[in-house]
């Protein structure tokens, strides 16, 4: 799209305690607030940790108000996981005007669908003129979900990861594939650190990629880190 305007995308890893949202909402608040990007993107699960027994969380929850307020003073669109109404994994949009379901993860992994039901729909958010699809983890790894999702017109594909360190290499080669299979930028962010579930030491290295499969901005492997490009 001719004249549009330049958007700095930002992926973040922020410290993750277990089922304790308040706290995580002050930790995105915090990368929020220091990323100063239009959007920010957060893991799977970022709000409560990967515990797939942990209560869904409402879009009028009052621990969000942090993050909203952050959100509010930067102008940004925060991407962050949490568990949602309908037992999905889902996605919240969290703007300076409160929080909504943008998308409910529809590839469910390993043990999830013990808890939670796949979403049906794959899901699109306008931001000042640029489309952006979304993903949550193993949607990553079917080609359908990509493919479904790039049909809707996409310039940016956003998703939130989970990932164990010795397998830091998997969101890597999705993204890289994603990106050059369907010409759109990626960001990917990926927890990092401890995160509830059994999972000791996630990946960490979010990144951005470029339509081309190139990585324009990764952060390292420490929990607390972000990344960010602008994007034209």
């Amino acid at each position: 799209m001719e004249n549009r305007t330049p958007l700095r995308l930002a992926v973040a890893q922020p410290p993750c305690v277990p089922l304790d949202v308040a706290q995580n909402a002050r930790a995105h608040a915090d990368a929020v607030r220091a990323a100063r990007a239009r959007v920010v993107v957060f893991p799977e699960l970022s709000l409560t940790g990967y515990e797939l027994r942990g209560p869904t969380v409402a879009v009028d929850d009052p621990r969000l108000t942090p993050l909203v307020d952050a959100c509010a003073e930067a102008g940004t669109l925060a991407l962050a996981g949490a568990p949602v109404a309908g037992d999905h994994i889902g996605v919240l949009a969290v703007t300076g005007d409160g929080v909504t379901v943008a998308y409910r993860k529809m590839w469910l992994g390993g043990v999830e669908a013990q808890r939670f039901r796949p979403g049906d729909t794959p899901g699109v958010l306008d931001v000042d003129g640029w489309r952006i699809g979304l993903a949550v983890c193993r949607d990553t790894g079917v080609a359908a979900h990509a493919a479904s999702t790039a049909a809707l017109g996409i310039d940016v594909y956003a998703a939130g990861v989970l990932e164990s360190a010795r397998d830091a290499s998997v969101p890597d080669e999705r993204a890289h594939r994603i990106a050059t299979t369907h010409r759109v930028w990626v960001a990917v962010a990926s927890f990092a650190g401890s995160t509830g579930g059994g999972y000791t030491e996630a990946a960490g290295g979010s990144a951005v990629w470029t339509p081309g499969g190139d990585v324009a901005a990764r952060a390292g492997t420490t929990p607390g880190e972000w990344a960010a490009t602008t994007i034209s």
